[in-house]
């Protein structure tokens, strides 16, 4: 029986057991038997909960890009490792190899450390998804610089925030960026972003739009020549196991983001080991992932999981609607993609659209499909079923945190039966349990509680950058002795667990507790809604009452808001009771969101209150601007 890749549910159990009798044993055999190592560790473990210090391989020397592309080189140099498809469908993708790829990281590498940047120096990335992205992130952690992606569509203050948080060196950046028919100035960013970061010495600048753009003499420097005159060879750094790989910014409830710690070794090895598993990928699939490299779901799998998997993984640099409805679906059939796996805010807003869009383009190469960032409601899992994957390609729901590093809780395709909106089985050597108000542990099935993790995984985040004791607050102190997750989560007679949301998301009406996942899911199952949010806000009476944010399929049905809002509240009353209808609702054209898909809840919740003093960092949203259209339109 092979640890590293589950084939059917009987094996799954005799892993999954394995991996909580003797999680040590399980991860010391699957981390021995499918990396290379300079070095073995000496312990596979050391933890201590209550000050959140967390070990992984100590002792172990290893190089993640060693193992993401020299490994492979013997095997498979000629193998297409990224596939690069543009923005514009006219423009050539382009097919890089992974001896190709390694000449690419070297000589990249070469330029970092001939700019004087060495190991543990921090290095911001502000790239539109183009090639250069991944060869970047790679160089640096070649040398074991600590890479910082910042998403390409973030504000100067956004990017600024970041560099002067984590102390960056250097900022890697392009000329501009394609996205949909508009053209992103990055360059014009960065420059106003650096007025306040005294830390960086040098910024080096890609060519994409050939935008013209102003260069600092001294500060500056067009990449290309710097990369024609390196060499296409590089000796990869020595790492420890618990060297730092990368920082990565992540929205917080107080507002201000949190730089999650991920170090090399335990990261490397759960990504791999996630990815084969989840997409059950085979030697001459295709995978895409849709996600930005700029946030964790593009680190784990775009880059690491797949490359460490010695996979073929596309790069996109485009979006879902341009040129039309159709461009995921004409990807899919032009490379024959075997895994997709994009988010539930894509699905919907494609799901609105002509199903013609789907059915003119071939996806039977598809064996896999896959959702992520937030949990995907029924509508939208039956649609990605019966119209992308055909009923025959499993959907994997996944369920994860950019502090977890990988995936924690989802199906294994061909392996797990699936269950629309459920994540259902923990992946082997994942512990969860579900924690009641008095913080005990929930035992049994068919229960409801806070989802938390009772035992350390490889994968996960060490510390946040600059304040470990924030770190051991957020996450380990609300349920002492595990990891808050801050989701709640409900365990089915079966045992499947389906994510209720963010345990703020619990509003008490009236005395009862209701979630508002399951409202939503009854809102949107409105033939006339497209997306729903609820939130609670104080009222004389209940303590609290429910504000609904809605977006309808289309604006013409504003019109008829009074019937609307009297069928939806029906709609509610019949599928959860009457104390779950809405005091409030307020039709809307967007929801304010994080680029991963969810949903900034706690916005919503001032506006509900109207109190809109202060809506803390929205720096990390994809439509800053909907708030004040919210904000104007309250109810």
């Amino acid at each position: 029986m092979s640890y590293y890749q589950v084939k059917n549910f009987e094996e799954y159990f005799k892993h999954y057991n394995k991996s909580i009798r003797e999680p040590r044993k399980f991860w010391d055999k699957i981390a021995d038997e499918n990396f290379t190592w300079y070095q073995q560790w000496d312990k596979v473990l050391e933890f201590d909960m209550q000050e959140a210090d967390f070990k992984w391989f100590s002792g172990a020397k290893v190089n993640i890009v060693k193992n993401c592309i020299d490994r492979h080189l013997a095997k498979r140099g000629n193998k297409t490792a990224i596939i690069f498809e543009p923005n514009n469908p006219d423009e050539e993708a382009q097919h890089i190899t992974y001896t190709q790829l390694y000449e690419r990281v070297s000589k990249m590498a070469n330029v970092l450390r001939e700019q004087g940047i060495k190991k543990g120096d921090r290095v911001c990335i502000y790239l539109p998804m183009i090639p250069e992205l991944a060869v970047v992130v790679l160089a640096c952690a070649r040398i074991g610089a600590i890479h910082s992606v910042v998403f390409a569509g973030f504000s100067a203050s956004a990017v600024a925030a970041r560099i002067i948080d984590c102390g960056c060196k250097m900022v890697i950046t392009s000329d501009g960026g394609y996205r949909g028919n508009k053209t992103i100035d990055l360059k014009g960013i960065v420059d106003e972003a650096l007025k306040t970061c005294p830390t960086v010495e040098k910024v080096l600048v890609a060519k994409r739009t050939n935008a013209d753009i102003k260069m600092q003499e001294g500060r500056d420097q067009w990449l290309q020549p710097l990369l024609d005159e390196a060499v296409a060879n590089n000796v990869a750094e020595i790492m420890d196991a618990e060297d730092p790989l990368f920082i990565l910014y992540t929205s917080g409830s107080t507002g201000k983001p949190k730089g999650m710690l991920h170090t090399t070794a335990g990261y490397m090895v759960y990504t791999a080991y996630t990815f084969k598993n989840i997409f059950a990928y085979e030697e001459n699939d295709v995978y895409w992932c849709t996600a930005d490299i700029g946030w964790i779901t593009g680190h784990s799998y775009i880059l690491y999981g797949p490359l460490l998997n010695g996979a073929t993984t596309v790069i996109f640099e485009g979006i879902p609607s341009y040129p039309d409805f159709g461009r995921f679906w004409e990807v899919i059939d032009k490379h024959k993609v075997t895994q997709f796996y994009t988010a539930p805010t894509a699905i919907r807003s494609l799901a609105k659209e002509d199903w013609k869009w789907v059915d003119k383009h071939d996806l039977t190469s598809l064996k896999v499909i896959g959702s992520v960032g937030e949990p995907i409601n029924e509508e939208a899992w039956h649609w990605y079923n019966d119209h992308v994957g055909k009923k025959k390609s499993p959907i994997v729901d996944t369920w994860w945190q950019t502090e977890t590093g990988g995936i924690m809780i989802s199906p294994l395709p061909f392996v797990t039966p699936t269950k629309p909106t459920y994540a259902t089985l923990p992946l082997p050597g994942i512990q969860p349990v579900l924690m009641d108000e008095l913080r005990n542990e929930i035992e049994g099935n068919q229960v409801v509680g806070s989802l938390c993790i009772k035992f350390p995984w490889p994968g996960m985040a060490r510390t946040i950058w600059g304040d470990h004791q924030r770190f051991k607050e957020t996450y380990f102190s609300a349920y002492p002795g595990k990891y808050f997750t801050g989701d709640g989560a409900l365990r089915d007679e079966v045992g499947y667990y389906r994510i209720t949301g963010r345990v703020d998301d619990v509003v008490i009406v009236s005395g009862h507790n209701l979630g508002t996942a399951p409202i939503e899911d009854a809102i949107n199952e409105h033939p006339s809604v497209a997306e729903s949010a609820i939130v609670g806000f104080p009222h004389d009476v209940k303590g609290n009452a429910l504000y609904g944010f809605i977006i309808l399929k289309e604006a013409g049905a504003w019109r008829n808001q009074d019937n609307l809002v009297k069928e939806i509240n029906e709609h509610i009353s019949s599928h959860i009771g009457p104390i779950a209808k809405l005091d409030k609702i307020q039709f809307v054209s967007g929801l304010p969101k994080t680029r991963s898909g969810k949903i900034m809840r706690r916005i919503l919740r001032k506006i509900a209150e109207g109190d809109f003093s202060n809506f803390g960092d929205t720096s990390t949203l994809l439509n800053p601007e909907i708030v004040e259209e919210i904000k104007n339109g309250k109810v």
